[in-house]
Order: structure tokens, then C-alpha cells, then sequence
């Protein structure tokens, strides 16, 4: 995001090209349409067939995708969520965007959004967790908490200064990492999602641009992600690591927002006792962690 783009950013726009990103990735075949003759100058549907598919009018369409109609209905949004087979947060997003655009303008980032501070609470609670790895993460997925095995799980992040340790920024840029999660594309797509769903109602936020920035600097895979304005994060499942020192293993992991409207998320990996993957858990939440 470069400065010329934040400022009087038009939230029509940010509409407009979710839109746009999200109707190249359907095809007619995906919709049950024939490719039709001539050479097809998008990758997906074209602006009429979507427009069709939504029952609303190509002139219509194309005043929501470059941001000059900035108030459909209810209705309009859910045909062209179905149109555009769009699934459960791609279509709480889009219904956000929309009413971003009705209000005309993003959303503002309140102080508990943008506060560092974790509650108490929850850092008891992290601490009662061991030696479950678990760590508290901000909205941008700075790492705000952690007890030893949540820190020590992501190889070679304790090497960075507090303030650097971020999760997107680990993924993307830390040498460890690519090696680290065994389905390392997943991780990354996973990580651009959240912060593409936030950009969308608010583009401005102090906390997302310069990481943003920085990733677009640094990661040319960050830049290919974050054109495709993915949005579907991932809030439970399982991770598998290659980690340098405790081997390789799979862990079940749960991230959970508690109230409060903070953005925070609470993120635990859990396994059965008495398994191999529970003696790994206890081995990363003692120093040093040694290959056995």
C-alpha cells in the first residue's frame, strides 16, 4: 500500500475489487456456462456473465466494481455471493465491504483494537496451559504472549527481538520457516487471509500498512497472495513440523477469539497424553529442546 493509496482511500473501491479478484477465480465452467466463442480476455467471468448469474443489470455491475454504486441490498450481495461461490467468512467480508462503502468511508481501528496490553487472565491462562504450546496473537498476528512451547514450536522466532515477532512476518521471511510446517503454501495463504480481511474495511490501519509494506518489500510470495484477495482463514485443525530440534510431529491446534474487541486471539495446539506427540510437547516446553 503505498502512501498515495491510503490517503482518501474509496471504500466503493476496496468493494469494487474484492469484486473484481474474486470474479476472475470463478470460470463458466465453475457456474455451468459455456466458454462461448472468441478469445476470452479474462481469466474468468466476464463482467456481463456475473451480472447475469446475480439477476442484476451489466451497467449496475460494473458501477459496484469500479466503486461508484456503494449501496447494494441485502439481496444483491447474497446472488452475487452465490454467484461468485463465495463461503462463510468470504461472504461475511463482502457484506462488511458493502456496508463500509455505505457508510462511505473504513472502518475506524478502536483503542482495544489497536491496544498491545493482554489481559491478566489470559496470561494465566497460557501459563496453566503448560505444556500445551499456546500464545496470544494481536489482529496483525504480532506475537503479544506465549508460554516456552508456544514460542519454542516456531523454530528461531525467540531469536528475533520482541517487538519483530510476528507470525505473518515469520511465515513469509524467517529461513526456518518454509522448512518448519510441512504444508508451508497452506500456513502462508492462511496468514494473508486474515490480514487481507482486514485491510478490506480498514485499509488505513496503523497497525497493518507498515507490515504490509515491509512483506510486499521482502516476499514476492506475500505479493502473489495478497492479490487474490483470499479471506477464508483457517480457526482450527492440524499442523505437522519439521522442527530442527524436537523432529517431526503433528499437532491439533484451535485459535479462539475471546471478547473484549480487541482483535486478540488465543492459538493451542493440543494432543492426547500418553502419545509421542505429548512427550514432544513436554520436551518444547523445557530448555533446551534436543533432537532425541
Amino acid at each position: 500500500m503505498a502512501p498515495e493509496q491510503r490517503k482518501g482511500r474509496n471504500t466503493g473501491s476496496e468493494l469494487g475489487n474484492f469484486l473484481r479478484a474474486r470474479r476472475a477465480r470463478v470460470t463458466p465452467a465453475d457456474v455451468g456456462l459455456p466458454e462461448g466463442a472468441g478469445l476470452r480476455r479474462t481469466p474468468g467471468l466476464r463482467r456481463e456473465e456475473l451480472a447475469t448469474l446475480a439477476g442484476v443489470s451489466i451497467d449496475y455491475y460494473t458501477r459496484l466494481e469500479r466503486g461508484r454504486e456503494t449501496n447494494p441490498s441485502p439481496s444483491v450481495l447474497d446472488a452475487l455471493g452465490s454467484a461468485l461461490l463465495l463461503e462463510g467468512a468470504e461472504v461475511r467480508h463482502l457484506r462488511e465491504l458493502a456496508a463500509c462503502a455505505a457508510r462511505g468511508a473504513a472502518a475506524e481501528p478502536s483503542a482495544a483494537a489497536l491496544a498491545r496490553a493482554v489481559d491478566p487472565g489470559l496470561q494465566l491462562l497460557l501459563e496453566s496451559m503448560r505444556p500445551y504450546p499456546a500464545h496470544i496473537v494481536g489482529r496483525t498476528m504480532d506475537l503479544l504472549a506465549t508460554n516456552p512451547g508456544g514460542l519454542r514450536l516456531m523454530a528461531g522466532l525467540e531469536d528475533w527481538p520482541e517487538g519483530q515477532r510476528n507470525i505473518v512476518r515469520y511465515v513469509f521471511l524467517h529461513p526456518t520457516a518454509r522448512v518448519l510446517f510441512d504444508d508451508w503454501e497452506n500456513q502462508i495463504r492462511g496468514c494473508v487471509a486474515r490480514l487481507r480481511a482486514l485491510a478490506g474495511v480498514e485499509p488505513d490501519a496503523p497497525d497493518l500498512i507498515g507490515l504490509v509494506d515491509e512483506l510486499l518489500a521482502k516476499s514476492p510470495d506475500f505479493a502473489r497472495l495478497w492479490d487474490r484477495y483470499d479471506v477464508q482463514g483457517h480457526s482450527h485443525g492440524t499442523k505437522t513440523f519439521h522442527h530442527p530440534e524436537a523432529g517431526t510431529f503433528t499437532f491439533g491446534y484451535h485459535s479462539l477469539q475471546p471478547d473484549g474487541g480487541t482483535g486478540q486471539r488465543l492459538v493451542a495446539y493440543h494432543v492426547a497424553p500418553g502419545t509421542p506427540e505429548y512427550d514432544v510437547m513436554v520436551r518444547l516446553d523445557r530448555e533446551p529442546v534436543l533432537a532425541g
